[in-house]
């Protein structure tokens, strides 16, 4: 297996480190606009993290939680419709009062996945900018609530330009 890898969105690295209702939603605000600066993380994965995308069946995709209480926590992808949010029910459920009961959706269109916010209060966040729809690309960052994940497409998805 090769030690160094290229995505989309630049190189990873092994490293030794690894609808609303009605406005009564107890949803808070998360900071002020200096929480809402992007800063990207680094691209070293963890070789559990790399080995789980290289694994990831064609029509799938990852999200890896980079930083928010439950770090470290992968989601696989790979439905056409799954919902994140608070509340119990959402397919990835993020136990926060900055994350709104139903935040956001991600869909999926073939190996096209894209993120839908919910008209959440605190909003949904791809490489820094405020969403209310996106494609996600390999790499990409996304944010909800405190909450950072990085998204990552099956291998068998990807261009063969990028592979090499």
């Amino acid at each position: 297996m090769d030690e160094t890898r290229r995505h989309d969105s630049g190189e990873i690295r092994r490293g030794a480190d690894a609808p609303a209702g009605p406005s009564h939603d107890a949803t808070q605000t998360f900071g002020h606009d200096s929480d809402l600066s992007f800063v990207p993380f680094g691209s070293d994965l963890s070789e559990a993290e790399l080995d789980a995308i290289d694994a990831l069946p064609a029509r799938s995709a990852l999200l890896i939680v980079r930083s928010g209480p439950t770090a470290g926590a992968r989601y696989l992808l790979d439905s056409d419709v799954m919902t994140v949010g608070r509340h119990p029910e959402a397919d990835i459920f993020f136990d926060d009062v900055t994350v709104s009961r139903r935040h956001a959706e991600i869909t999926r269109d073939g190996s096209r996945f894209e993120i839908v916010d919910q008209r959440s209060l605190n909003g949904t966040y791809v490489n820094g900018e405020r969403v209310d729809r996106a494609e996600l690309s390999n790499g990409a960052e996304v944010r909800i609530g405190k909450f950072r994940l990085n998204f990552f497409v099956s291998p068998a998805d990807l261009p063969a330009s990028a592979e090499g």
